[in-house]
């Protein structure tokens, strides 16, 4: 078997299709016509203009978390607590909103502070988790795990305490941020902001130039395939690993200075909405490639926004596209596996 472009793009469509044929398997299991979930998936993902623009509403914050988790696992990391660093991120960012309200400063500007401050909470946050690892010796799954518990501890803490809405305190979040300072829409109806647009597409841009053309980008390679080696050579890992965290989480937290500040208008209980774990699993299904990072993001945008439609249409959980997502991820990991292990046999 030589490792082409042909074998390879054939163990993907193949992946595709035992994924498609598990989850058909589970809508049979479970007295549901397949196809009649399909389009249904299909048309609330692509059915008209509203539900197009929800399916960019929620690859914005996709895209940016994937981004960021592409240079931990570029550099052999697996940031679990990157629903954490959403969560933080979300915080900072509404805490500057809140001080900065009523200051005189430009609206434009108090939201480019409200960005800067979620970027800052994110990646603090990662970087604790960061020093866990290299420094405390605490496995970055089992640290980031716990540190999503307080983040969501927190959260809730200051929705419900000392940033609970006048005389109640509502599981909808804090009162609204001011309308100007949200991001401009399309129109009034719509959720969808351009410069979240623009911000998430520069994101991945940054991340696919850094990885591909740079120093910086070499080194985190070279701590990911060989730490020990990488260290021999002169390369100063800890650093990098530190490194790769604080970027991961300066763009989660703008993941969720976009969700308070062009999707919420405020902070939320729920406010990282999954969108952590599910980068996690396009940062996998990708295999660490920032270049198809933006269309395969989309894709799973568009189930995720499309299930939505079969507990209205057909009684079906929503949850049905997850099994599909997390189907997908892993026959397409097994069926990499199998390939590198042919491979060896081989010598190649």
């Amino acid at each position: 078997m030589r490792d082409s472009r042909p074998n390879r793009t054939l163990l993907q469509i193949g992946a595709i299709a035992l994924a498609l044929l598990f989850t058909t398997f589970v809508l049979l299991a479970a007295k549901a016509p397949p196809l009649a979930a399909y389009l249904n998936l299909g048309l609330g993902a692509l059915g008209s203009w509203e539900v197009i623009s929800n399916v960019l509403v929620s690859w914005v914050p996709l895209l940016l978390v994937t981004s960021g988790l592409l240079l931990t696992f570029t550099v052999g990391l697996w940031n679990i607590g990157i629903e954490g660093q959403i969560t933080v991120g979300a915080i900072f960012s509404t805490w500057a909103f809140r001080l900065l309200l009523g200051s005189g400063m430009a609206p434009g500007l108090v939201i480019l502070a409200a960005f800067l401050a979620g970027m800052l909470g994110g990646a603090l946050w990662a970087m604790l988790a960061g020093a866990l690892k290299t420094f405390g010796g605490v496995n970055e799954i089992f640290g980031g795990l716990g540190l999503n518990f307080v983040a969501t501890a927190l959260n809730l803490w200051l929705i419900f305490g000392p940033w609970k809405r006048p005389g109640v305190a509502s599981m909808s979040g804090t009162v609204p941020f001011d309308p100007s300072l949200w991001l401009p829409t399309l129109n009034p109806q719509s959720r969808l902001s351009p410069i979240a647009v623009g911000i998430a597409v520069a994101a991945i841009l940054v991340v696919y130039g850094m990885l591909r053309g740079t120093y910086f980008g070499l080194r985190l390679k070279a701590v990911g395939k060989n730490p020990r080696a990488a260290f021999l050579l002169g390369i100063p890992t800890w650093q990098y690993m530190m490194a790769s965290f604080a970027l991961c989480g300066l763009f989660a937290g703008l993941a969720g200075a976009v969700q308070v500040a062009s999707v919420y208008h405020r902070l939320i209980p729920s406010i990282s909405s999954g969108y952590g774990y599910m980068g996690l699993m396009v940062a996998m299904l990708v295999n660490y490639k920032a270049a198809i990072a933006a269309p395969v993001a989309l894709f799973f945008a568009a189930l995720n926004v499309g299930s939505i439609q079969l507990p209205i249409v057909l009684q079906l959980d929503s949850s049905l596209a997850g099994v599909l997502q997390g189907t997908l991820v892993l026959v397409v990991l097994l069926a990499q596996g199998a390939r590198t292990r042919m491979l060896k046999k081989e010598g190649l």
